[in-house]
C-alpha cells in the first residue's frame, strides 16, 4: 500500500483537517467527531446499542445526532473507502482516508467521548485544546515515539471501534480530575504564559504547567495518539483487502477533477470566513 499512501502523504496531511473545516459550512458534520455516551447511563453504556439500525430504532436518528454519531459514522466512511478501492479511483481513495482517519483520531480522544467536552460543566473551560493540542504541539515532534509497527486486518471494525470510543470513555474522568487537582496545586502566576504560536503571541497554559499535566496523565496522549495512528493504518488496510486488494500502481481517476477542486476551496473560504455550525470546543 505504500506505493499510495507515501507519494500521497502531503496531501492526507493537508486534508485530514477536512472533516473540521466541513463544520463551518455545514451544520450535519459537527455530531459525527463526538459520541457524549455517558448520555446513555454508566460504562460501558449496555443501553446503547452498536448498531446504527438498532440504535435508531430505540432513540431516534436526531436523538442519536443531538449527542454524537462518531463510531457510527466511521463504519460509514469505512464502507465508503472498501468501495472507493473497489472502484481503483485514487483520488476518491485519498480523499475518503483522509477523513476517515480524522473521525478515528477523534474516537480517541477522552473528552470527545464526554458530555463534559470542554470542561464545561466542571470550570475547566478550555481544556479540550490543552488535551488535544497545546500539550502535542509541546511534546509530539520531540520526544514522543509514533512507529507502532504494522497495521492489522480488523475482523469486526464495528467492535474495535466501538472499543476504542469505551477506552476513551474510561478516562475521560482522569483528564478532567487530574488537571483540576493540578490546577489547585500549581502556583497560579505560572499557570499561563504568552508564547508564540502559529507567529502569534497569544495567551495560553505554560509550557511548564502542560509539562507537568502531561507527567501527572502518565503520558495519556501519546499513547492515545499511538493508538489511533495504529487503528487508522489498520482500517485502511482491512478496507484494502475487502476490497480485493487491487493492485495500486494501477488506479484511476489520480487527477482531482475541478468539481473536487472547487469543494476543497469552499471548505478553507467557510472556514476562514465562516462561524463554526453546532457546539464549539475551543
Amino acid at each position: 500500500m505504500m506505493v499510495l499512501y507515501k507519494p500521497n502523504i502531503d496531501f492526507i496531511s493537508e486534508h485530514s483537517v477536512d472533516p473540521d473545516k466541513r463544520r463551518y459550512i455545514n451544520p450535519a458534520e459537527g455530531p459525527r467527531h463526538y459520541l457524549d455516551i455517558d448520555h446513555y447511563g454508566s460504562y460501558p453504556f449496555p443501553e446503547l446499542p452498536r448498531r446504527w439500525k438498532e440504535a435508531v430504532e430505540k432513540f431516534s436518528e436526531d436523538s442519536l445526532k443531538q449527542h454524537g454519531i462518531v463510531p457510527w459514522w466511521v463504519e460509514t466512511m469505512q464502507q465508503r473507502l472498501v468501495q472507493a478501492f473497489k472502484e481503483k479511483n485514487q483520488s476518491k481513495i485519498l480523499k475518503i482516508s483522509a477523513d476517515l482517519g480524522h473521525y478515528i483520531a477523534d474516537a480517541h480522544v477522552p473528552l470527545h467521548a464526554s458530555s463534559n467536552h470542554n470542561g464545561q460543566l466542571t470550570n475547566q473551560h478550555g481544556i479540550h485544546g490543552f488535551w488535544e493540542s497545546r500539550i502535542p504541539e509541546l511534546l509530539a515532534e520531540k520526544e514522543w515515539d509514533f512507529f507502532i509497527g504494522k497495521a492489522q486486518f480488523i475482523e469486526q471494525t464495528n467492535e474495535f471501534i466501538w472499543r476504542a470510543v469505551l477506552e476513551s470513555a474510561a478516562l475521560a474522568d482522569s483528564v478532567l480530575f487530574i488537571e483540576k487537582k493540578l490546577n489547585q496545586n500549581f502556583p497560579t502566576d505560572k499557570k499561563y504564559a504568552f508564547e508564540e504560536r502559529n507567529g502569534a503571541i497569544t495567551k495560553q497554559y505554560s509550557s511548564q504547567y502542560a509539562l507537568a499535566y502531561d507527567q501527572k496523565l502518565n503520558h495519556m496522549i501519546e499513547r492515545r495518539m499511538r493508538q489511533s495512528i495504529f487503528a487508522v493504518a489498520s482500517f485502511w488496510f482491512t478496507a484494502w483487502v475487502n476490497a480485493g486488494q487491487p493492485d495500486l500502481k494501477y488506479l484511476t481517476n489520480k487527477n482531482f477533477s475541478k468539481e473536487e477542486l472547487m469543494e476543497f476551496e469552499k471548505l478553507n473560504q467557510g472556514w476562514k470566513n465562516g462561524a463554526m455550525k453546532g457546539r464549539n470546543e475551543d
